[in-house]
């Protein structure tokens, strides 16, 4: 997978239906909830074809978010009601959610499944530390999950745009910093540097660190 491919998949994950919920928030907020639907669900098209015009192919992460704003988006139409509109970043999280825990007990971790489609070369110790970061950003987006509910119920349309465009990917970067740091340091605890460099030489098959 190359460098460009890997990014533009990242950005559809923290992205994909950002556009929709902003447009649905502000044209909502001035002409009422089914001209925000509208709007929304334009926007969610149009999220959809312009990937498709910049990348000759739309990422599966769009296909799922946009779609399923769309299908809710619609049921928001018929039933006169924003809140399912709204449940779309909730119904999102809650995949994410299983997705990583099923993955865990499937003993094959999504973060290192995706690292190894990448090209990386993990090493067993990292494998291992990967493995239980996988389980626990699944309980990260559990607890998203269950506050983007709340949200939907109970919240302003302004504060529930805000946690879908805001909240989620700056308590994410949080996060994963603090993963990173907990899994560095944990390693260093293990293994001493020398260790370390050994395994990362023999997951890249013999060569040394430095692929010299």
């Amino acid at each position: 997978m190359s460098q460009n491919s890997a990014k533009s998949k990242a950005a559809a994950v923290f992205f994909a239906g950002l556009l929709p919920v902003i447009a649905f928030t502000v044209i909502e907020e001035k002409y009422g909830t089914i001209a925000g639907l509208i709007a929304g669900m334009i926007f969610g098209v149009g999220e959809i074809c312009f990937e498709l015009y910049k990348h000759k192919k739309v990422q599966k992460i769009t296909w799922i978010g946009n779609g399923l704003l769309l299908v809710l988006g619609g049921i928001s139409l018929i039933s006169d009601e924003g809140i399912w509109f709204k449940l779309q970043p909730a119904i999102m999280e809650a995949v994410f959610a299983i997705a990583l825990w099923v993955s865990v007990a499937l003993n094959k971790p999504l973060i290192v499944v995706l690292a190894e489609q990448q090209g990386q070369k993990l090493p067993e110790f990292m494998k291992v530390r990967m493995k239980g970061m996988t389980f626990r950003m699944g309980g990260f987006f559990a607890i998203h999950t269950g506050l983007a509910i709340w949200a939907a119920l109970q919240w302003s349309t302004t504060a529930w745009a805000m946690l879908k465009g805001v909240g989620l990917t700056v308590s994410l970067i949080v996060y994963m910093l603090v993963e990173v740091l907990f899994i560095r340091r944990s390693a260093m605890k293990a293994h001493s540097p020398e260790e370390i460099a050994e395994q990362i030489r023999r997951a890249q098959g013999g060569q040394n660190p430095e692929g010299q």
